[in-house]
């Protein structure tokens, strides 16, 4: 991990994953020449600056038009490059849904949709720009890889692992500074959640930002007896149906914690499973609609996304 990746507050180092996703695309495309980034004019949000500096003639900025963007993806990735298509989240999946299915996914091209500042990262900004629905609209969509890294180590194994899979992928690059959650001997391995705490009274799944607010109510509830197992599910489709399926049935019930819409997102795809599978009582953290205003703090304070609130969620299903 580089120097610059790290930062201190209260005392606790935290990342901004776009540095990471920059540093790994330039160490790709310098291996890989077929290698080139697609943007909306979004070189300062996406954090593309260094690579255009290297790679000039490899950086097709198409300017704020996502779906010519997606369509040019589709036209490099049928000639034989390999695109990582970089814009805000809610317009890489808003605008461009239809191009996402029809010239991305149906054709089964292997572009790398990178959601740059998804969830509540544009939060001041207001719903609009939100990147909140995205992950129940790309999981519709057959073919799409859908993964939200949690920290900087895992988006720099996500990125290898896109640039070799050969698929369509769609992958959250989250904006604000987070912390560290992934130990030095996990591996990225897609659609394998990793078991971050062991524990057999409750689970708590999460994806991306909250898998460290998850760490963090497993602590909670550690001091008070309760022993929480923790999955970092990176990969939302396709889900580690083995993972859910055996902690169903050894702790009896789950909660789901997702900075997204909680209809089609990550609790959506793990109850799917457990249904079918091995039915248990589950509570499900996200967003049961449009977000107000807000700043980040504010907005997971608010929605109850923090180590506190899925505690208590924790503990509801526990009757305690």
């Amino acid at each position: 991990m580089s120097a610059n990746e790290t930062t201190q507050v209260s005392s606790v180092p935290t990342f901004d994953c776009r540095q990471t996703f920059v540093e790994t695309l330039i160490e790709l495309a310098t291996a890989d020449k077929r290698i080139v980034a697609v943007c909306n004019d979004s070189v300062g949000s996406s954090n593309l600056g260094a690579f255009a500096k290297q790679f000039p003639d490899r950086l097709v900025n198409v300017g704020i038009a996502e779906q010519n963007m997606v369509g040019v993806a589709a036209g490099l990735a049928n000639g034989g490059f390999l695109p990582f298509v970089c814009a805000a989240g809610p317009f890489l999946s808003g605008r461009a849904t239809e191009q996402v299915k029809a010239d991305i996914a149906y054709s089964n091209f292997p572009a790398v949709l990178c959601a740059m500042s998804p969830g509540f990262s544009y939060g001041e900004l207001g719903p609009t720009h939100h990147s909140i629905e995205d992950f129940a609209w790309m999981r519709a969509i057959s073919n799409i890889v859908v993964m939200a890294p949690a920290d900087p180590k895992q988006t720099r194994e996500a990125m290898r692992w896109a640039a070799t899979a050969g698929k369509p992928t769609y992958m959250r690059i989250g904006r604000y500074k987070i912390p560290a959650v992934t130990p030095e001997d996990h591996s990225f391995a897609m659609g394998k959640a990793d078991q971050l705490r062991d524990g057999n009274d409750v689970t708590l799944i999460a994806i991306g930002t909250l898998v460290s607010r998850a760490l963090a109510a497993a602590d909670l509830l550690a001091a008070e007896g309760i022993k929480a197992r923790v999955l970092n599910m990176a990969t939302v489709k396709p889900i580690d149906a083995e993972a859910v399926i055996a902690a169903a049935k050894e702790t009896g019930r789950i909660v789901t914690a997702e900075e997204g819409i909680l209809y089609g997102g990550l609790g959506s795809a793990v109850a799917e499973v457990t249904a079918q599978h091995a039915p248990v009582p589950m509570r499900m953290l996200g967003l049961p609609g449009f977000a107000p205003t807000g700043s980040v703090d504010f907005l997971f304070e608010h929605f109850g996304l923090t180590g506190a609130g899925i505690a208590a969620a924790a503990r509801e299903l526990l009757g305690k």
